[in-house]
C-alpha cells in the first residue's frame, strides 16, 4: 500500500493528529533513508526533520543520511532497504539535481516504504513543479521540472501563500491546466494514501487556472 506525506515546514513539531497517522502508517521501523537538499554541505544532519520524528515518537534501528559522501550505489541501497524515506526541506533545484545525478527516482517509485518530504522534498516528490523567479529560486527565466513523480500531480509548498494568492495564481496558472497542483505554507501536509488524499492545515487546490481552499479532512 502506497503512502506519501507531502509536508510543509513545522517550526515546532508535528500536530498530534499528524503523529496519529504517521504512527498507524509507520509500522516498519528498520531503517529510515534521509535525502538531503544539500548533498555536498555535510555538516547539514538533518537534525530539525528528525526532531519531529523523535517528538511523535518514531525512531528507527537504522538511520541514514544520504549525500555526497554515499557512494551512488551504496545511496540507491539504502533507498531500496529502507522503511521510510525522507527527502529533506532547503533548497530544491540541488536535491532535485542530486536526485537526477544519483538515478534515485526509479528507486523510490518501486520502494514499497513510507515516503515523505518536507518543503523542498515535498515539492521534489511530486511529477512537475515550476521554478519561478516568483517563489525566491534565483533565476532568470521560469521553468517546469520533472520530480519524482509519486503522484501525478504539483506541490508548492512552504511558500507564504496566504498573502500571495494572486501571485501564485497568475505564476501556477499554464500548470494548472495540465496537472492539479496542492498549495500550502507551513504546518500543513497532504496525505496520499491508495487513491486517497487526506488534507492537514491550509491547503489550497489549483486546476485549470482556479484556485479554492480545500477542506481539512483531519482537523489539527
Amino acid at each position: 500500500m502506497k503512502t506519501h506525506y507531502y509536508l510543509g515546514w513545522f517550526n515546532n513539531f508535528f500536530p498530534e493528529n499528524l503523529c496519529r497517522l504517521l504512527q498507524e502508517d509507520i509500522t516498519d521501523r528498520k531503517s529510515l533513508a534521509m535525502i538531503t537538499s544539500n548533498s555536498s554541505i555535510y555538516e547539514d544532519d538533518c537534525a530539525t526533520e528528525r526532531s519531529w520524528l523523535d517528538q511523535a515518537g518514531i525512531m528507527f534501528d537504522e538511520y541514514h543520511l544520504i549525500n555526497y559522501r554515499v557512494q551512488k550505489k551504496d545511496a540507491q541501497t539504502k533507498i531500496q532497504n529502507a522503511s521510510v524515506i525522507f527527502l529533506l526541506g532547503g533548497n530544491t533545484l540541488k536535491q532535485n539535481g542530486f536526485l537526477m545525478e544519483y538515478e534515485l527516482s526509479d528507486s523510490i517509485k518501486k520502494s514499497s516504504a513510507v515516503v515523505m518530504g518536507a518543503s523542498a522534498g515535498a515539492i521534489n516528490m511530486s511529477a512537475k513543479w515550476l521554478c519561478s523567479k516568483s517563489f525566491g529560486y534565483k533565476v532568470e527565466m521560469s521553468s517546469v521540472y520533472d520530480g519524482i513523480g509519486l503522484d501525478n500531480f504539483s506541490v508548492l509548498s512552504h511558500f507564504d501563500l496566504e498573502n500571495n494568492i494572486a501571485l501564485v495564481q497568475s505564476e501556477l496558472s499554464l500548470l494548472s491546466e495540465e496537472i492539479n497542483i496542492y498549495a500550502s505554507n507551513k504546518d500543513c501536509a497532504v496525505r496520499v494514501k491508495e487513491d486517497k488524499i487526506d488534507v492537514l492545515g491550509n491547503v489550497f487546490l489549483i486546476s485549470h487556472s482556479k484556485i479554492q481552499k480545500l477542506d481539512e479532512t483531519l482537523k489539527f
